[in-house]
């Protein structure tokens, strides 16, 4: 019986910054199993959002090989498309229109493909409840919490059933009991749904939550690889 195919399989990962004079990630290995948590962590500029931006397809890298679900990126001609079917986005800062209200915010990821006016709102009334914001389908980002603004971030990534969420730093601008919440959020959502959870943080509180912890250091993994 042959193995499962990695959800995500990183090999020799390369990436800079300034024409070269910021190494910020100097060869990065790392396999993700399917369904798997993890937690990605190290000091300020040891490339963990730069490897988690690179996975998403946000950039590309000098050097190396991404496979996700063993299709390698450098092949796909359409990477916006790759990203809304198959990748959750989460930011530290909720990254949400201002001017959009709750439902619509969610909505913006379904655009891209093709859903009608009626699918968009009742997918998005959907997901706004799963994350517990049913009641808050009209309002504005200025009108919501910390807490809840990055909920509807939450629900937004969920928008196309992707199989594959990335958070980067999610509860860090939130204190304790907000960012607790999130975290217990996004392990129901990953154990209710199955997708693969890749977190990064220099929490070490968060990170203990995940099922595996990969340490890096000057741009490469050093442990838990």
């Amino acid at each position: 019986m042959s193995e499962a195919v990695p959800a995500i399989e990183v090999r020799g990962l390369v990436k800079s910054y300034e024409q070269g004079r910021i190494q910020a990630l100097t060869g990065a290995d790392l396999i993700i199993a399917s369904g798997e948590f993890v937690a990605i962590t190290g000091p300020s500029g040891c490339g963990k959002s730069t490897l988690l931006h690179l996975i998403a397809a946000l950039e590309k890298p000098d050097a190396g090989t991404i496979l996700v679900d063993g299709q390698d990126l450098a092949t796909l001609g359409d990477l916006s498309r790759y990203r809304a079917r198959r990748i959750g986005l989460i930011f530290q800062l909720h990254n949400l229109l201002p001017t959009l209200t709750a439902s619509e915010n969610v909505q913006v990821p379904m655009f891209e493909i093709g859903r009608s006016g009626r699918e968009r709102q009742q997918r998005a009334e959907e997901l706004l409840a799963l994350v517990g914001l049913g009641d808050k389908v009209h309002k504005r980002p200025t009108e919501l919490s910390g807490g809840e603004r990055q909920r509807v971030a939450i629900a937004r990534a969920l928008a196309n059933d992707p199989p594959i969420l990335l958070a980067d730093e999610p509860t860090g601008s939130l204190d304790s009991r907000a960012g607790a919440r999130i975290l217990d959020l996004l392990e129901s959502v990953r154990q209710e749904r199955g997708v693969t959870l890749v977190l990064v943080s220099h929490d070490a509180n968060v990170a203990a939550r995940a099922d595996r912890i990969i340490h890096m250091l000057d741009g490469r993994v050093v442990t838990g690889a």
